[in-house]
């Protein structure tokens, strides 16, 4: 099959994919602030004293990162029929990132000195002070880089969306493929457009782990 590239079509669709490069970011961004503050969330409950905290929420963290984020994905479009596709998919990709992110804050976390601890013990510093002004600020410092990595990675992983209609990049060229039979040039920029976003993105991640090194 010969396919040859026609400029008409690339600019054609062009814009109803930058209309779904928007809702890709946005879902991005969305997903991110989820998956960031849950993440920590569960780091802090991980650490709680009592086995009926860890546990429950071992299992739970387990379940949601050994099936996949498609799956997730359906599953709760099927559930929540009178929630807005967009809103779930925020939702199931901020859980399911959070579940990631959760081993960055262990690890920052334990990475912190053990004489920083001491310190803050020798001051008597109240346990939440401790936590605020000594633990996280360093590491979430330490974990800044992973999480830029989850972040284009959860960039790379928006087109699961059009699982449940919404019409990001992905979906965006399927659509117009279907509508006109071109779907060499649609999809052609659809990675395009992931390169021109995601590989910036992980220069300045790369960046930051080597400054932060």
């Amino acid at each position: 099959m010969n396919f040859t590239w026609d400029w008409e079509i690339a600019w054609d669709v062009l814009p109803d994919l930058l209309r779904g490069l928007v809702i890709t970011i946005e879902a991005t961004v969305v997903g991110m602030v989820i998956a960031a503050i849950l993440g920590l969330l569960i780091a802090l409950a991980m650490r709680a004293p009592t086995r009926w905290v860890r546990g429950p929420l071992r299992l739970v963290v387990d379940f949601i990162r050994m099936t996949p984020l498609l799956v997730q994905l359906v599953f709760a479009w099927l559930l929540l029929v009178d929630v807005p596709p967009l809103v779930i998919g925020f939702g199931v990709l901020g859980v399911h990132y959070a579940t990631y992110m959760s081993e960055v804050y262990r690890a920052g976390i334990e990475a912190v000195p053990r004489g920083q601890w001491e310190a803050a013990t020798a001051l008597n510093l109240p346990k939440g002070r401790t936590w605020r002004a000594v633990v996280l600020p360093q590491a979430i410092r330490n974990t800044l880089p992973g999480l830029g990595n989850y972040a284009v990675s959860m960039f790379k992983e928006t087109p699961y969306l059009f699982a449940i209609t919404v019409v990001e990049m992905y979906q965006a060229a399927q659509q117009y493929g279907a509508l006109t039979y071109s779907y060499v040039e649609p999809i052609t920029m659809v990675g395009l457009l992931f390169l021109i976003v995601s590989y910036p993105a992980a220069l300045l991640v790369r960046r930051m782990e080597t400054r932060l090194a």
